[in-house]
């Protein structure tokens, strides 16, 4: 539709559908045109005319390209709604798939391609298999991208057709945009699939090349990923890989630059030669600067994408920390980064201009940017031994002009730098108890406590400072609480005069009785039997060397950033997260159901007491089921074997994890009684922790001794010490025995209604590891 359609979307005529519907089978093409513009407008601004379904599809065959066009937007939106209507359009598809006007043969292969009904699906085949092979290199790559799509819906069928073979074939086209969309669709394949669909060998890898030179410059970033999964068979492959594409360093597209960088950092760890690999940081370097030229949000994506660069290859930015300086327009998220990569790239050599510009950013107006300034040259002081000194003047000069949040932030990065350079830099502590009076966030109310309680012996009024924060003990936050706690514990082990023995009296009591937080208090107890039993132990223990801090600044784990390496140029790249963590592959293998983990007769399938046949006439009906509904703790789960880990932890010994191989109501120990008889009125509840194959389960076993039917039941997972809780919705497969029991799923709990006989037993096993 054109600039002068606009009068499309401004009718407000009632009755509008009938009218339509007249137009749409008018006999003059323009009036169906026009009608058919009118039903695009119509949809587009979200009203329903789904009922001019069959009228529009009479539409169809016209040779007029603009309204072919307009006729097939229609389907791909509806054809979903209406599948059976749907298939009128097929033998259209079919006839515009043979048209002589190549435009027309893609246009018919692409709509059959969006059009995700399974009834469609079938007849696609033959058109598609077609315009594969078709002479016109439009319609070859058209075809290819919608095999990817036909893939989605319906894998089996690709394959079995061999439409994967036709696409590797189209990798040796000779029209680079085919080459490129036939990779860029066996690439969607591969992340769809569970096995290998596309391995690049040699002798693809220079077809690839050659048409990287060729092709449009998304159809360079598609080659430019594939080519990055390449293995370089040895150093000198991989050299000349890197030569043929280091020229796309140089394009105007930022995704094409990344694109290379991330195929270039891949070779190098091939390349041996330092010379080469120096030579390569110094190209790399250019194009990367010059992507912080660009927009904000294109400044942002490269930001993120060099801060993982510089965590592997410091080397390529080493010289150009100018770059990364803050300008006063920057938005906030530019800038943070900006402090994030100076961080990363700060050295002896550079570290005066780099202190000058933070001291520059600490007296800004921007809070949120003046604290992140301030812990960068705590962060560069860690870093950096010999700089320690010059990052703590800044920070003492910083403190003189008495900004409350400077001050607070730059005590803490001190505590910081203390914990890195103990014994070393003591002198300035009087300058930082001038500035206790300012302090009123949690944070820095604990790092000055700290650094109170740690060098108590070498602060003369050491024991009326923390005495001014114990008068708001009750009410400080939890943080400054055990902050308070320890420091006392410390002035009294240094000073063990009369003052501080008051002072940990106080203490001790209001962290064991007067507070509800769990932490607080098992810390008072611990130092309160330490104190009282063994002072000298108290002091191994409290006063024990600490172990120094280290830079922060490469805080990824090694085998994270290899991955994320790999994602440059891809959203993981700017979450900093792998794709795993934020996107939901569905892959078309058949996937494990959980019926197929636990079959019916299995050792976690349903089971009965061998005690208590069913058959037998003088046994009580019983029902029993098994239910291994995963639930998972809230971190990873330990190494060490979980049964002994469990039993240390919940203080039972490990002979009570009976194994699940058979039975727990005829083998092993009896389940012990949570509930007797007597609280619950006749129902009795008994359980037990179990084991099989090194995963521990919960049995739970419920009896009925009344004459009265009950129901109601209920089973949930509080909150624990452990961090247990349901991966899910509890699975639960029944056996009756002359019983009723009706199940009901919830999300966060489960809820069991049954009306059971008189002394039916109900095991029940939830897995907890």
């Amino acid at each position: 539709m054109s600039r002068n359609d606009s009068k499309y979307f401004s009718t407000t005529k009632k009755g509008e559908i009938p009218e339509l519907k007249e137009e749409l089978n008018s006999q003059y093409k323009d009036k169906r045109k026009d009608a058919v513009k009118k039903v695009i407008a119509a949809m587009t601004v979200g009203k329903d005319v789904s009922s001019l379904f069959t009228d529009v599809v009479n539409c169809m065959q016209t040779e007029n390209l603009e309204l072919k066009k307009l006729v097939y937007l229609y389907l791909i939106n509806y054809a979903k709604s209406q599948p059976d209507l749907a298939i009128l359009a097929v033998n259209t598809f079919v006839k515009d798939s043979q048209d002589p006007n190549p435009l027309i043969r893609a246009l018919a292969v692409r709509t059959m391609g969006c059009i995700r009904v399974d009834k469609i699906t079938e007849y696609l085949c033959d058109p598609l298999q077609r315009c594969l092979k078709d002479d016109d290199p439009y319609v070859r790559k058209t075809a290819a991208i919608c095999v990817a799509k036909l893939y989605d819906i319906n894998a089996e069928l690709v394959e079995d057709r061999g439409f994967l073979d036709s696409l590797k074939d189209l990798i040796s086209d000779n029209n680079p945009m085919v080459v490129a969309n036939a990779v860029a669709a066996l690439a969607e394949i591969q992340e769809n699939s569970s096995r290998p669909i596309f391995e690049l060998t040699s002798s693809t890898l220079s077809k690839l090349l050659t048409a990287l030179n060729e092709c449009t410059e998304w159809g360079q970033v598609f080659i430019l990923d594939a080519l990055s999964r390449y293995k370089a068979a040895d150093a000198r492959e991989a050299e000349n890989i890197v030569e043929r594409v280091t020229p796309r360093l140089q394009h105007a597209n930022c995704a094409v630059v990344l694109s290379a960088v991330k195929m270039i950092l891949q070779q190098m760890e091939l390349i041996t030669s330092t010379d080469v690999a120096r030579n390569l940081c110094k190209k790399m370097a250019p194009p990367l600067v010059t992507l912080l030229s660009a927009e904000p949000e294109i400044q942002y994506v490269a930001l993120r994408n060099i801060n993982l660069i510089v965590q592997r290859r410091p080397t390529i930015l080493a010289h150009e920390i100018k770059v990364f300086f803050c300008k006063y327009n920057d938005p906030i998220y530019v800038k943070m980064e900006k402090l994030e990569i100076m961080i990363k790239l700060a050295s002896d050599r550079n570290i005066d201009q780099v202190l000058l510009e933070f001291k520059e950013y600490a007296t800004e107006v921007d809070v949120d940017f003046v604290r992140k300034a301030v812990r960068a040259i705590g962060r560069c002081a860690i870093k950096l031994e010999r700089a320690a000194e010059r990052c703590i003047s800044v920070l003492l000069e910083l403190i003189k002009i008495k900004v409350n949040y400077v001050v607070q932030e730059a005590i803490i990065v001190i505590k910081d730098i203390f914990r890195r350079y103990p014994n070393t830099y003591e002198s300035i502590i009087a300058t930082l108890c001038e500035n206790l009076d300012t302090l009123d966030e949690p944070e820095a109310k604990a790092s000055m406590i700290w650094v109170i309680g740690e060098y108590a012996e070498r602060i003369d009024n050491a024991d009326e400072l923390l005495e001014s924060f114990l008068e708001s003990f009750p009410e400080e936050p939890a943080q400054v609480q055990l902050q308070l706690l320890t420091a006392t514990v410390k002035l009294f082990l240094k000073k063990p005069t009369e003052g501080p023995q008051q002072m940990i009296q106080v203490v001790l009591n209001n962290a064991t009785v007067e507070t509800d937080n769990p932490d607080l208090r098992d810390r008072a107890y611990i130092y309160w039997r330490l104190l009282s039993t063994d002072p000298e132990a108290a002091k191994d223990v409290v006063l024990a060397e600490k172990p120094v801090i280290t830079d922060d600044s490469n805080q990824l784990d090694p085998s994270l950033l290899d991955e994320l390496l790999v994602n440059i140029a891809t959203l993981s790249s700017v979450y900093h997260k792998p794709p795993d963590a934020f996107v939901t592959r569905t892959h078309s293998s058949a996937q494990k159901t959980e019926d197929d983990d636990y079959p019916e007769g299995s050792e976690t399938g349903y089971s009965e007491s061998p005690g208590n046949p069913a058959n037998g006439p003088a046994s009580p009906p019983s029902a029993s089921y098994s239910a291994p509904a995963s639930v998972a703790p809230a971190s990873p789960p330990p190494t060490a074997p979980v049964p002994d880990l469990l039993g240390d932890l919940m203080g039972t010994d490990n002979s009570s994890i009976v194994p699940l191989d058979e039975p727990a109501t005829s083998t092993g120990p009896p389940l012990s009684i949570v509930l007797p008889t007597s609280v619950g009125h006749g129902f009795q509840i008994s359980a037990q922790l179990t084991r099989q194959d090194g995963q521990i389960f919960y049995s739970m076993l419920f009896e009925n001794n009344t004459h009265v039917p009950l129901d109601g039941f209920m089973i949930q997972f509080n909150k624990n010490t452990f961090g247990l809780a349901a991966a899910g919705p509890l699975q639960l497969p029944f056996r009756f025995h002359n019983c009723n029991l009706e199940p009901q799923l919830g999300h966060s709990f489960l809820w069991l209604c049954s009306r059971t006989c008189p002394k039916v037993l109900l095991a029940h096993f939830c897995r907890l590891l």
